[in-house]
């Protein structure tokens, strides 16, 4: 129980994916325009992380390393993310379509989201059984989430400040991040 609280406290925080690894940066700047669309990122990448980090950590150990076939790892790994944010886009599409359309490309997306692919092959490289691979997934994910709604919150309350002209935009937000992640390191002595 304690090695899972340390990879939790670890994966949402310390080693936060956006803001420590660099993964996932098209998603976490392209959808935190509003709360509403990094909200349903949020919790699209919530459900294809979590998942995806089972069903690979199962066809990882029981499939390609039983069969000598881990060099494969990555092309397994992308064939499942695929299918899951099929998934996903499935149901948004008709449960909800004003999400699908704000969502936009970069729901399908997901499927080349380097942070989707990389806990996986973390969890792969560190050798993680399924409940472990399973919490890594969820805590990496809700760390993206925490990363994607501070930045959507923050991006919504700059549209109404006096920001000079050379900063507007893009260098505004890129300057946000890495507040943002000299923030979080803050959390490194935590783990």
């Amino acid at each position: 129980m304690k090695e899972l609280l340390i990879i939790t406290i670890g994966a949402a925080l310390v080693n936060n994916v956006v803001l420590n690894q660099f993964l996932g940066l098209c998603p976490f700047l392209g959808v935190s325009k509003k709360s509403e669309t990094a909200a349903g990122m949020s919790g699209a990448v919530i459900f294809v992380m979590t998942i995806a980090s089972a069903f690979t950590s199962i066809i990882y150990k029981y499939i390609l390393v039983k069969t000598s076939l881990e060099y494969m790892q990555t092309i397994v790994f992308i064939l499942v993310i695929a299918a899951l944010v099929q998934v996903v886009e499935l149901f948004l599409k008709k449960f909800s379509p004003s999400l699908y359309e704000s969502l936009g490309v970069y729901l399908p997306l997901i499927t080349t989201n380097c942070a989707v692919l990389g806990v996986a092959l973390i969890n792969a490289q560190k050798d993680y059984g399924i409940l472990t691979s399973i919490v890594s997934g969820l805590a990496t994910a809700i760390g993206f989430t925490l990363a994607i709604l501070i930045m959507a919150g923050i991006r919504e309350r700059i549209e109404f400040n006096d920001i000079p002209e050379s900063v507007q935009g893009s260098p505004i937000v890129l300057i946000t991040a890495g507040l943002m992640a000299i923030a979080f390191a803050g959390f490194a002595g935590l783990v």
